[in-house]
C-alpha cells in the first residue's frame, strides 16, 4: 500500500515491504543488490530529504563539487529502467533502451509492474533535487543518465545475453560510467560478458558494480562483482562500519560507501528510505563521473586508481575483503595527488580470459566501437539465475569464492588459480551483532 502524508516529506509515495517484493516479480530472476525493503518514512519538513543525505558531506562529495559536478559525463544505469518524470530527475535522463522485452522501448518507464529499483539507483548517481536545498541530489548532479532496462521474467529473452547487449549498447551510446546494482547469484559469468565488458574497458568506460547483500544469507560477492577490472562497491552503515545486513564480502571489493539509511526516488514522484549496496554502487558511480570530469585525460584504469587509492583505510590495515581499499572519499579522488599507473588496480579481465577461457592462450580482441553487432549467444550458464524473484540473491546459488574458477575444481586447482590471480577464497565471517 502506498503511504501518503500531506507534508512534502519522504513518506510521499513510499512503498511497503510487501509491495517491493511484488515489484521484484516484474523482473523475476534478477537479483537486485538491495537489502532491507523500502520502509515508510516519518513525516518530514520540506528540506529533510536533503538533510538525510549524510554521505554528501561525510564522504567529501559536497567538497568535490567545488571542482566539478560531473557535467559532460554520462552514467548508464543498467537496471529496471528509470522514471524520467520524477522531479528529482528532471532533465537527467537523456536516452535509454529496453533489453527486457517487456519494458518501455527507451528504458522508460521502468520494466515490470511498479518496479522502483532503477529510479532509486539513478537518483543517487545523478539526482538533480528540486531546489538548491531540497530533493534528492546525486553524487554527480550535472551528469546525464542512460536508462537501460533489463528483466528476467517469463517473457524476457536470455538473461545473460541481455547484460552483454546492454553493456555494448551503453558504450556505443556515449556512456562514460556503467552502474550495475545487481548480482548473477554465482561467482562465474558467461563468455558473452567477456567480450562486452572488455569492449567497455577498451573504450575507457568504468564499470561499477554492487557487492551484494548478506541480509538474506549470502556472504560473498557474485558476478559482475567477481569480474577483474570492475570497481566493486561494498557497503557500510552510517558510522562507516561494514554493514552485516547490507553488504557481502569478497577480495574483489574496491571501496566501500554508505548502504544503510539511504533515501531514493521512486516512480511517480515518491521517495523512500532503503538500504543495500544497490545504493552504495551509484553513489560511487557518481564519484567516478566526478573524477572523469575533473581529469578528462585519464584512462579508465587511472580513474579507478584515483578512487581506490584515495579511500580511507578501514578495518584490517591495508586492502581487505570487507572494505576493499577503504571508505571512498570523493574530494580526495577528484583533487588529491595520485601517481598514475599502467594497470587497473582491480585486475585485468583480458589476462583472466587468456588464462581461463582459451586453452590455447589466444587473446580475446574486443570489438571496435564501429562494430555495433551484439556478442554472439552462448550456452546457458553452469548455474542458472535465481528463479525465486526476490530482491536478494538466493543463498543456494552462490558459493564462497571471492573470484570464479570456471575451468578448475579441487583444492589444488584453487591454489594454482591463486598464483595467477584467478581465484581467491574468502570464508564468511559470522555475524557478531
Amino acid at each position: 500500500m502506498r503511504s501518503r502524508d500531506r507534508s512534502r516529506g519522504l513518506s510521499r509515495g513510499v512503498r511497503s515491504a510487501r509491495s517491493v517484493r511484488r515489484a521484484a516479480a516484474g523482473v523475476a530472476t534478477l537479483a537486485l543488490a538491495v537489502g532491507a525493503a523500502l520502509v515508510p518514512a516519518v513525516a518530514a519538513q520540506a528540506d529533510d530529504v536533503r538533510n538525510r543525505e549524510y554521505w554528501l558531506q561525510d564522504y567529501g562529495i559536497e567538497k568535490a563539487w567545488a571542482t566539478t559536478k560531473g557535467k559532460g559525463q554520462t552514467i548508464a544505469v543498467i537496471d529496471s529502467g528509470v522514471d524520467p518524470t520524477h522531479p528529482d530527475l528532471a532533465g537527467a535522463v537523456v536516452g535509454g533502451k529496453d533489453f527486457s522485452g517487456f519494458g518501455g522501448p527507451t528504458g522508460q518507464p521502468p520494466a515490470g509492474d511498479d518496479n522502483e529499483h532503477g529510479t532509486m539507483v539513478a537518483s543517487l548517481a545523478a539526482g538533480r533535487g528540486t531546489s538548491a536545498t531540497d530533493g534528492i541530489i546525486g553524487s554527480a548532479p550535472e551528469a546525464s543518465i542512460l536508462a537501460i532496462s533489463i528483466g528476467f521474467g517469463s517473457q524476457a529473452r536470455n538473461s545473460d545475453q541481455q547484460i552483454a547487449d546492454a553493456v555494448t549498447w551503453a558504450v556505443d551510446n556515449g556512456a562514460d560510467v556503467i552502474n550495475m546494482s545487481f548480482s548473477r547469484n554465482t561467482p562465474d559469468w558467461p563468455e558473452s560478458w567477456d567480450k562486452a565488458f572488455l569492449y567497455a574497458m577498451e573504450h575507457d568506460v568504468v564499470i561499477v558494480a554492487a557487492a551484494g547483500n548478506r541480509g538474506s544469507g549470502i556472504t560473498s560477492v557474485g558476478a559482475p562483482a567477481t569480474m577483474p577490472g570492475v570497481l566493486v562497491v561494498g557497503g557500510v552503515d552510517r558510522q562507516g562500519v561494514t554493514s552485516f545486513d547490507a553488504s557481502t564480502q569478497g577480495i574483489t571489493i574496491g571501496v566501500s560507501a554508505p548502504s544503510e539509511e539511504l533515501v531514493g526516488a521512486t516512480p511517480g514522484g515518491g521517495r523512500a528510505i532503503w538500504s543495500g549496496t544497490s545504493g552504495a554502487s551509484p553513489i560511487v558511480a557518481g564519484i567516478v563521473a566526478l573524477v572523469k570530469a575533473a581529469h578528462p585525460d585519464l584512462d579508465a584504469d587511472n580513474v579507478i586508481n584515483r578512487v581506490v587509492k584515495t579511500a580511507h583505510d578501514a578495518g584490517t590495515p591495508g586492502v581487505d575483503f570487507l572494505y576493499g581499499y577503504g571508505l571512498v572519499d570523493a574530494s580526495a579522488a577528484v583533487s588529491g595527488q595520485v601517481d598514475t599507473v599502467k594497470a587497473n588496480p582491480m585486475g585485468d579481465l583480458a589476462d583472466w580470459v587468456r588464462v581461463y577461457r582459451r586453452a590455447d592462450g589466444a587473446p580475446v580482441t574486443p570489438a571496435t566501437r564501429a562494430d555495433r553487432n551484439p556478442p554472439a549467444a552462448v550456452p546457458a550458464p553452469v548455474v542458472p539465475w535465481s528463479p525465486v524473484g526476490t530482491l536478494l540473491p538466493d543463498p543456494r546459488r552462490l558459493s564462497e569464492w571471492g573470484m570464479p574458477a570456471l575451468a578448475f575444481t579441487g583444492l589444488a586447482a584453487v591454489w594454482i588459480a591463486l598464483i595467477v590471480g584467478g581465484v581467491r577464497t574468502v570464508r564468511s565471517g559470522r555475524r557478531t551483532r
